[in-house]
């Protein structure tokens, strides 16, 4: 599992779609996103990398903690 703070995130639709992203790389992915404190917690069998880079992808600038 990682956890990657992602500043950009507040609402729900930011939630989807950071969730989407992961899913999309990773449909095996577990994605939990805290909303408050702006952090997701994903395990995936991706590099961390590519992770980054779907968030990214999708207007979500990452950064693992």
């Amino acid at each position: 599992m990682t956890t990657f703070s992602i500043p950009d995130m507040s609402c729900g639709h930011c939630k989807s779609s950071v969730e989407a992203a992961i899913q999309k790389l990773d449909p095996a992915a577990t994605v939990l996103v805290d909303l408050v404190t702006r952090r997701a917690e994903i395990t995936s069998s991706h590099p961390e990398a590519a992770l980054v880079a779907a968030l990214a992808a999708v207007g979500f600038p990452a950064q693992s903690i």
